[in-house]
Order: C-alpha cells, then structure tokens, then sequence
C-alpha cells in the first residue's frame, strides 16, 4: 500500500551520481526487487548499511575490501533503490528473512558478514537464526546490539510510529532535508565529518519522501530487547569496529555487548564517530582484515 504513495527511488534519475554504479543489480527474492552492487572474487562478504542510508555507505571500503573478498551490498527494504516489500519487512526480522532469500536467490553463503549500526543488528540476528552461517565471521561497526540508554530508548519506537503513520510525514521530513546546513547539524550529531560526495549523497537519499517514509516505518518496528537479551549465544566469530567519538550509539554499549560474546574482539577507531568506516576506509579495511586471518593486511 505505501510504496503507491511512497515509490523506490528512480534508478534511471540518480545512477550518474551514484557510487560503482556499474556494479549496480537488481535482483528479485522474497517478494522485494533488491538493488545490489557486487564487486570482487573470493570468499563472499556481505556488508549491511544502517538506518536511513544504503550501500552508497560502502563507496570507500568495497574496491579495497574487494580485492580479497566478492563483496554483496544491497539497499536494505525501503532504502534508495530497494522496494519496501511486506508490512514486515521493515522490522529486524523481516530484514533478516529478506535478505536470507535474497542470498539464497544469489546462491551465496557469505564467510563475513559486516553490518554498521542497525545492520549489525541484522547481521547478528542472522548468525543466531540461520543455520548456514553458523560459521561466518560477524563483524559490527558501531552496532546497535543494546538499547540506547535514556529518553530515546522508550520515545523512540513510539514517536517514530506515529511519524510514519502520518501519511505528510515523509514529505516534509523529506523537504526539510533539502534546507542549507540541516543536513550538516544532523551529521555532527552523529560525530562524524563526511566529504562533499557522502554529504551530497546522504542529500539525496533524506530528500526523497519514499526512503524517508521507510526509515521512519523501519524505526517504528524495531525492537532490539529480544536481540540484547541472547547475544550471549552467538559463537561465531565476532568484530566489533567502534569510533571513539560516536554520538549516536555511546562505545561503552559496545564494550559491554563484546563482554557478552565468548569469541569477541574490540577495536576502538580513534578520533572517529558514528560513520567511521566512511571517515576512515582504509583503517577499516586493515581491520577486517585483521581479524579475518588475512595476511595480506599489512599490505594495505
């Protein structure tokens, strides 16, 4: 019903912009038409964006996480070029059983899986819930494993549905998007300082009413406390990426989540905030590396 009032961003219009747009697919699984980029040989890697963003996240890190790995990176349900599917498909595990079809469709198995924020919850559900990867390595970039302390943790899911039942919402979140500086003010919230190129892109994606309208949906239907409460359980492999001076999820949440976690390690990112590994994608690149039992690291 909404993606009538609310359609997917238009490939055709925004693909000259668009980071490694040769590398662009669309692939149907699961009742959702997915955009994916793909790039590389290799054992595959498969990377989850955040909340509100989309695989243009991953414009610095893919060519050189690439060079090792086949790395996949779809838009999540209802973010840029990726439809928005059943009324379940925004919540953690609607995400988690989209993207499990749309691996299977893909005929992929990935031996990593990284996700950044909200993805990384993604990520852990589906190491916890999916058998084929009971083995892959799980990586969380700043994740969002714990409920955030404080007012955002009960005023969050509740001010963010009633957002998204209000069909104007979008647009004017959307249209106020569009406003000089709005956009700056948000991303030093965030900690983070982006080039011209992530803030123009982040510019597009805010300013169309369609991903808005799915951000706001997709924050209405999370809910992390059943996540929280079996991250203890997870035996994979485990990465945890953090900034130091990340304002949106605090770092000391990430340290507690890697407590609770037999095989976790830390690494904190100095000096860097919530989007680090676009900040830095390099360093993130060495570190996944790392970690991975790679030795080609060290030649980064």
């Amino acid at each position: 019903m909404y993606e009538r009032f609310y359609p997917t961003m238009d490939w055709a219009e925004h693909r000259h912009a668009w980071p490694h747009a040769a590398q662009s697919h669309f692939v149907n699984a699961g009742g959702i038409r997915w955009h994916v980029q793909r790039m590389g040989q290799g054992p595959a890697l498969l990377l989850l964006h955040g909340t509100g963003s989309g695989s243009f996240s991953w414009r610095g890190l893919m060519p050189l996480l690439s060079q090792h790995f086949q790395v996949i990176a779809p838009d999540l349900p209802g973010h840029a070029f990726t439809s928005r599917g059943s009324n379940d498909s925004l919540s953690l595990h609607g995400m988690a059983e989209g993207l499990r079809a749309l691996l299977l469709q893909m005929d992929i198995t990935p031996t990593v899986i990284a996700g950044h924020s909200a993805g990384a919850a993604i990520a852990a559900h589906m190491v916890l819930h999916q058998g084929a990867l009971s083995q892959t390595h799980l990586i969380g970039m700043n994740p969002a494993w714990l409920p955030i302390p404080g007012l955002p943790s009960w005023i969050f899911g509740p001010t963010a549905k009633l957002a998204a039942l209000n069909p104007l919402s979008a647009w004017a979140t959307a249209k106020l998007a569009n406003r000089p500086n709005l956009l700056a003010k948000s991303m030093d919230q965030t900690g983070s300082q982006l080039d011209e190129e992530g803030m123009s892109l982040y510019r597009r994606v805010f300013g169309h009413p369609g991903h808005v309208h799915s951000v706001l949906a997709m924050m209405a239907a999370w809910k992390l406390q059943a996540l929280s409460s079996t991250l203890h359980r997870i035996a994979n492999p485990v990465s945890i990426l953090v900034g130091s001076a990340d304002k949106t999820v605090p770092p000391q949440l990430a340290q507690e989540a890697c407590s609770l976690m037999p095989h976790a390690k830390l690494h904190l990112q100095h000096h860097l905030g919530h989007l680090a590994h676009e900040e830095d994608p390099q360093g993130t690149a060495a570190l996944i590396f790392k970690d991975c039992g790679q030795p080609w690291a060290q030649n980064l």
